[in-house]
């Protein structure tokens, strides 16, 4: 009698684990893939999950995230994507110029959803934005299509502008599109354009320490998730070198930078997370038209302008979606 009993437990004990391991395996996981670091993109991963829960997938709950950060060491972002298709990620969250550029080369058969600053379909990632094709589509920030609107908004608050710098990062690939936008521009209004690049927290300190030799009058942060994740850097040094700086998120306002004009970027997560949600519930990319913003966030604090000794123009006052005090 005892012995049935135990057969009879032993086989409900391995129905069980069967089971288990079956709902296991059933739950999907999704690969989040960034070149940026986890603290300073903190928020723009809840927003990521947020877009996810407006579908139906919570973390943990239905669906598991395989996070991946390079840290800004853009080199490392192969082994990285690698490593997730290797798993067998169901969808790929490619947040990032670069990352979407690793994703595309490291699998044809995953779904990938990016999250970048440019145009997808100069990029090569994408045929077109109302029809992907392949096994690619995401949302467009156009961060890169801003820069000339900085510059323009940058010359407003500083009106004598005679020379302007630009920091790039060299490692990312819309980089000498940027650059040539940008020397554009500045033909056209006669002022002088110095390029610094950087792609580590030295070369950063080393780009600011030459703003003074020449003389620099104003500031543009190029965008790339490097910048983004050292946003308390590029802040502390531009007020210790009191040069007026733009940027191209509104986190860097909200940390004390002058000014900021782009994207909202946490709305970029979330949409993020609605076409990822979409494409575990059986969406095929190439059936997601690729989204663009269509609201642009102009941010002003005053409490640094006041500290640079600036007026600010009550034209971009009342152009402003949100003035810190």
């Amino acid at each position: 009698m005892h012995r049935r009993r135990f057969i009879a437990l032993l086989a409900a004990a391995i129905t069980a684990a069967r089971t288990l391991r079956a709902q296991q395996k059933a739950m999907p996981v999704i690969g989040f893939l960034s070149g940026g670091s986890p603290g300073p993109f903190a928020s723009f991963v809840a927003a990521f999950q947020d877009g996810l829960s407006e579908t139906g997938y919570i973390e943990r709950q239905n669906v598991a995230i395989e996070y991946r950060w390079a840290e800004g060491r853009y080199d490392r972002l192969s082994a990285l994507a690698t490593d997730l298709v290797g798993r067998k990620v169901d969808v790929i969250l490619a947040a990032g110029d670069e990352p979407a550029l690793v994703a595309k080369s490291a699998t044809s058969a995953i779904p990938i959803v990016f999250l970048i600053g440019s145009d997808p379909v100069g990029a090569g990632l994408v045929a077109s934005f109302a029809r992907p094709g392949g096994n690619l589509t995401g949302i467009s920030a156009m961060f890169a299509e801003l820069v000339p609107k900085r510059f323009e908004l940058l010359s407003e608050m500083v009106p004598q502008v005679r020379a302007i710098a630009l920091l790039v990062n060299p490692n990312n690939f819309q980089t000498e599109g940027v650059i040539k936008e940008m020397r554009d521009a500045a033909r056209a209004r006669g002022v002088l354009l110095r390029i610094l690049k950087a792609s580590t927290e030295d070369e950063i300190d080393a780009a600011f320490a030459t703003l003074a030799h020449p003389s620099t009058d104003a500031l543009i942060i190029g965008p790339d998730p490097f910048f983004g994740a050292r946003r308390e850097q590029l802040v502390g040094l531009a007020a210790r070198r009191a040069v007026p700086t733009i940027y191209f998120g509104r986190e860097f306002a909200a940390s004390g930078g002058l000014i900021t004009y782009g994207t909202t970027v946490p709305d970029v997560y979330r949409q993020g997370g609605t076409y990822v949600g979409r494409i575990l519930a059986g969406a095929k990319p190439a059936d997601l038209p690729v989204q663009q913003p269509t609201k642009f966030e102009l941010v002003i604090n005053l409490k640094t302008a006041r500290a640079l000794g600036l007026k600010i123009p009550q034209t971009l006052l009342l152009l402003a979606d949100e003035v810190i005090e």
